[in-house]
């Protein structure tokens, strides 16, 4: 298939994930130098679930991430557009569920916490995933997006971007059955916007009490935010 374009068409960017699914999660521990495990651990403390809430994990993909936070004890619901990485995630023994983040086939205010890592760059409007967000979550509840982002030291920040756009596709190209899949992860890396530009698009989409931390050097950032 061809790359997928920064345009994001939803049936293209599921393709690209059905075609990268049975390898997707050892190259992300490989590409992450197994700081992924690191990451997963802190949605899952930011969230701050107790077990008599309800949690989406949207972008769940293979179920990997719904596994970490199913640890609270919380009632934690898994959703991803790629029916291909959902197959992979079978019998991991978690809910599953097809999901579209711009139409969540989820009622008004079922949750207490919604949260997406590293998927919310590959969706096609931003707002519209947010809005929808809110609208699954309760309100005060607790939303949480972990995603690659800008590193704050300039120096670094130069380092990781060639890293991004040159290392990355070059290793996958070796290691990947579908190259051209992580040559746009890396392309949408580098277009997503800078921490504090992400937490104004939050707070305009009607979440309160926004903040974020910053992980590798700013390399991923972790956004929190409540329902207004």
């Amino acid at each position: 298939m061809t790359r997928a374009s920064l345009d994001k068409d939803p049936a293209e960017v599921a393709a690209m994930f059905d075609g990268v699914a049975k390898r997707y999660d050892r190259m992300n521990t490989l590409m992450s130098l197994g700081m992924d495990k690191r990451w997963r651990t802190a949605v899952r403390e930011a969230l701050e679930l107790e077990p008599e809430h309800k949690c989406l994990d949207l972008g769940a993909g293979s179920g990997v991430s719904t596994q970490e936070l199913g640890r609270s004890g919380a009632f934690v619901v898994g959703g991803d557009i790629s029916l291909g990485m959902l197959a992979v995630g079978k019998d991991r023994g978690v809910n599953l569920v097809g999901a579209n983040a711009l139409a969540l086939p989820f009622a008004d205010e079922a949750f207490d916490a919604v949260t997406i890592a590293f998927a919310i760059r590959n969706v096609p409007d931003v707002d519209v995933a947010l809005k929808e967000m809110r609208r699954v979550l309760k309100p005060g509840g607790r939303l949480v997006v972990c995603e690659f982002s800008t590193p704050t030291w300039r120096p670094f920040r130069t380092v990781y971007m060639e890293y991004v756009m040159r290392g990355f596709p070059l290793l996958a190209k070796r290691l990947s059955s579908n190259p051209e899949a992580y040559v746009y992860l890396a392309e949408s890396v580098r277009a997503w916007p800078k921490q504090e530009e992400f937490a104004a698009r939050i707070r305009s989409n009607g979440y309160g009490r926004v903040a974020w931390r910053n992980f590798a050097g700013g390399a991923v950032a972790l956004h929190r935010a409540t329902r207004v």
